[in-house]
C-alpha cells in the first residue's frame, strides 16, 4: 500500500512541475513520449456579476376566524 501511495505522489509531483505559466490563463504542459511533446493549454476564463431577473413568489395567508374556547378556572382550596 505504501509503494502505490509513493508512486502516486511521485507522478503527481512530476505532473505538476512538469506545467508552466505563459500567460494569463496559459499553462505550457510537456507531455512524456518518444522524447518531450510540449502543448498549450488555455484554462476558461469565469466572470461574474450580478442581473435582475424575475421570478414567481408563493403567497401565504392567514385569516380570522372566530372559534369557542375552553375557560378552566382551577381554585386551589386556599381560594375558596
Amino acid at each position: 500500500m505504501r509503494k502505490i501511495t509513493l508512486a502516486a505522489s511521485v507522478a503527481a509531483l512530476v505532473a505538476i512541475s512538469a506545467c508552466n505559466k505563459t500567460g494569463e490563463g496559459e499553462y505550457e504542459v510537456q507531455k512524456p513520449a518518444i522524447g518531450t511533446t510540449t502543448d498549450t493549454i488555455e484554462t476558461p476564463s469565469i466572470e461574474t456579476g450580478t442581473r435582475k431577473d424575475t421570478i414567481s413568489v408563493p403567497t401565504v395567508g392567514t385569516e380570522k376566524k372566530e372559534v369557542n374556547v375552553p375557560d378552566v378556572d382551577v381554585k386551589t382550596p386556599d381560594e375558596r
